[in-house]
């Protein structure tokens, strides 16, 4: 049986270089291209097994290339990589019928494994509607492509999904996107907090009530399920949920009807339920404060949000959105950070997520003076007003306000600046207590005479 063979298209020649050896040395013919055109040519007359394709090259990029050959040549399996890996790319590539999305920087052992899967299965791939506009889902972090390939890999799904995460996160966001790339667009996107509704309220916020069915209840209302037929209903703090709740929800996931608060006749809807959770559910059930039935129902598929602390190097990335994003609300032109600024706030635990950072945002776009934003600016729990270690002299905290300015304004080296002013002002202080007497200030400064002596010709202090 001859070897599988696997086309490369990729304007790196580097990268080309690499996977062509690495597929070679694992036994698989290789081909490499440097874009699109003379693999459509060559297509013409011979077949690969698997191509892997760019997504960014000169002239028609992959996911064009991607669109062509699915087109044309359905059952050629397609890996896709990129270096410039978002939701956009992630989506538009599983939607576009790739077989599987790979981000730079990628393991090559993983690249051959891909490669040989993609052969030996073959897959037809099934086209897709062009992708909608996005939510604000930001992030370039290994975390944040573990959640675009799920929802590319959902994107022709209606299953029920559960979204876990600390607070601030984004579940929200990520309901959205779910909800934007299911066969379920063209209706309803329904969000509530279930923790933000008193419980004695949110059956009736739910399901509905009929007219009469407790005081105040003065007309027909349509529940969130209801509104959301056809759609996404997407519940938020679902851990919160009191146990009588649970048993209408499970009952509703399971049959798909319910009743209104105060109702005779079951009502019939098709809603696909997104939940989202910052509490451990699995250790809720353990402790009976969860149904494990609701919780299996809900769990059919997962996906965790990463905090923000584990993907520091999207928060300069989100900080530049977001600061525009808040110039924007406020119609002023949007505000920089110093580099300072920025590796200070780089370097935060972001207790708040993404939710503290937008909020943040807007804070400094109010209240920061001028154009750009210091290290000054910022709040103490953003690393701004850094406080000297306990037991520091007085003085230390004028040296680092001085330092924090400099740095700020992207000064020279700071002790080629600061350490001749400090020599001057310790050598004149221990010449005034010494009258003048060189060689008892030598001492004082813990110096030889001659290097006392050196310094003051130095320092022109003659």
């Amino acid at each position: 049986m001859s070897a599988a063979e696997v086309w490369i298209v990729d304007d790196d020649a580097g990268i080309r270089w690499v996977l062509e050896r690495a597929m070679e040395q694992a036994g698989l013919a290789c081909r490499g291209f440097d874009s699109a055109p003379p693999v459509l040519a060559a297509l013409a007359g011979a077949r690969p097994d698997v191509l892997v394709t760019d997504v960014r090259m000169p002239g028609p990029g992959g996911l064009e290339l991607l669109a062509r050959l699915k087109s044309d040549w359905p059952e050629l399996p397609v890996i896709v990589i990129t270096a410039h890996s978002d939701l956009d790319s992630a989506v538009a590539a599983y939607q576009g019928g790739a077989f599987e999305y790979l981000p730079k920087p990628f393991d090559v052992d993983q690249a051959v494994e891909l490669v040989r899967r993609a052969a030996a299965e073959r897959p037809v791939a099934k086209r897709a509607p062009p992708s909608p506009a996005l939510p604000s889902l930001i992030g370039q972090a290994a975390a944040m492509q573990d959640v675009y390939r799920a929802i590319g890999r959902l994107s022709g799904s209606s299953m029920t999904v559960l979204i876990t995460g600390e607070s601030g996160t984004g579940k929200e966001l990520v309901a959205r996107a779910l909800h934007q790339h299911s066969p379920r667009v063209a209706r309803p996107f329904v969000a509530l907090n279930t923790a933000a509704i008193p419980a004695e309220l949110l059956e009736s916020e739910l399901f509905g009530h009929e007219k009469g069915a407790f005081t105040g209840a003065d007309a027909r209302r349509a529940g969130r399920f209801e509104q959301a037929d056809g759609g996404t209903l997407f519940l938020d703090e679902i851990g919160d949920m009191s146990a009588a709740l649970q048993t209408r929800l499970l009952r509703v996931l399971a049959e798909g009807e319910f009743y209104r608060v105060g109702g005779q006749a079951a009502i019939q809807v098709d809603v696909r339920v997104i939940a989202a959770t910052n509490q451990d559910l699995a250790q809720r059930v353990e402790s009976g404060r969860f149904r494990a039935d609701l919780f299996h129902r809900l769990n059919v598929m997962r996906i965790e949000l990463p905090p923000l602390r584990a993907r520091r190097e999207d928060v300069p990335l989100l900080l530049d959105h977001y600061l525009r994003q808040a110039a924007g609300e406020l119609s002023v032109p949007p505000k920089v950070l110093s580099s300072r600024a920025l590796a200070r706030l780089q370097s935060c635990d972001w207790p708040g997520n993404v939710r503290q950072l937008v909020n943040l945002c807007r804070r400094l776009t109010v209240v920061a003076p001028g154009r750009e934003i210091r290290s000054s600016d910022l709040p103490p729990e953003a690393g701004g007003d850094a406080v000297e270690p306990s037991g520091a002299p007085a003085w230390t905290e004028a040296l680092a306000a001085w330092a924090e300015q400099r740095l700020d304004g992207d000064a020279s080296p700071l002790l080629g600046e600061a350490l001749p002013q400090f020599e001057r002002t310790l050598i004149r202080a221990a010449l005034a207590r010494t009258a003048g007497h060189r060689q008892e200030a030598a001492r004082l400064l813990g110096w030889g005479r001659n290097t006392l002596a050196r310094k003051i010709r130095e320092l022109g202090l003659e």
